[in-house]
């Protein structure tokens, strides 16, 4: 289990660094239960700020007091060397950071992480691992898509298909859908910030917030590594439109039904073709676009209604 270390600035992160090389911090099973603190000084801050607004709606002008949804600029460093830097949402940037490495395959669990520092300022990540001697990535692609992902993945790298037998009904998906927009509880209060939700189902099992919709499902599989919760053979859900990156990031978490109250693209529904992943999107309580492999949603009696190859109809 990692060590979480607060540190109070970027000047504190260089020194921590230095010590880390120095053997100064003892072992990681001496303080491994420190990772699992989760306070308002780690990082979790509480994702809003007060704004103030004028409303004007049909000519009535109003002066609002509200909440609007944080952004931040956000650097993870492995081993001492800068990796990525994103814009995301400032809270749980242990998670965040502990879910893009795995998505991006530099780890497979907690048990490689040895020690995370987070800064006070909630600006930087330093991740040390096990493997001291791992050759990082020398560039990031920034991708598409709200708060900028970021992924070092070649797309055309294939994955083996998915291999699952789970299924669910519309009524299930879309109750799953309503939990997760019942559950956002950042969105509810100021707008302005995506969801995602990994499920089985009959219920959520974990959702997370981010301004980025990528940053969503590393957050979300970094919740799953510190909570111990398997994501392979669940279903995902999210707020976003399910890019080519998103449904990538998807497969790796091993999820063969994913879900959206919005859009695909074209080189998300061919990937989710060949991966054996089903895609619904636009999905509510009384309509869905099931995009690839139907027959996890519909019944073989309305699979068989299907008169072409690949996509069914909304």
């Amino acid at each position: 289990m990692a060590i979480l270390i607060q540190v109070d600035d970027i000047d504190s992160v260089t020194s921590s660094r230095q010590k880390w090389e120095d053997g100064q911090f003892g072992s990681a099973a001496a303080k491994s239960e420190t990772c699992m603190s989760r306070d308002n000084e780690n990082g979790t801050g509480g994702g809003v700020k007060p704004v103030r607004y004028i409303s004007i709606t049909q000519g009535s002008q109003l002066d609002v007091e509200a909440e609007i949804v944080e952004e931040a600029l956000a650097c993870i460093s492995v081993n001492g060397k800068e990796l990525a830097t994103f814009m995301c949402s400032p809270g749980e940037l242990d998670r965040l950071a502990v879910g893009f490495l795995a998505n991006e395959g530099l780890i497979d669990s907690l048990d490689d992480v040895r020690a995370i520092h987070v800064s006070k300022g909630k600006t930087c990540v330093d991740v040390w691992l096990h493997n001291a001697e791992l050759e990082l990535p020398k560039r990031a692609i920034v991708t598409a898509g709200c708060g900028g992902g970021v992924t070092f993945d070649d797309l055309s790298k294939k994955h083996a298909p998915l291999d699952s037998a789970l299924t669910a009904t519309h009524q299930q998906l879309a109750e799953l859908m309503k939990q997760m927009h019942q559950g956002a509880s950042l969105y509810q209060r100021a707008r302005g910030i995506h969801t995602a939700a990994l499920a089985d189902t009959a219920r959520i099992l974990l959702q997370v917030e981010d301004v980025g919709r990528h940053n969503c499902l590393d957050r979300l599989k970094g919740e799953a590594l510190f909570e111990q919760v398997a994501t392979e053979g669940r279903i995902l859900l999210s707020s976003g439109r399910v890019s080519s990156e998103m449904i990538n990031k998807a497969r790796k978490l091993g999820t063969p039904i994913v879900c959206s109250r919005t859009s695909p693209t074209s080189l998300s529904v061919a990937l989710a073709e060949k991966w054996n992943i089903t895609v619904v999107a636009y999905l509510r309580q009384d309509r869905m676009r099931i995009y690839t492999h139907p027959q996890r949603v519909l019944s073989p009696a309305q699979t068989k209604k299907i008169s072409w190859n690949g996509a069914a109809a909304s």
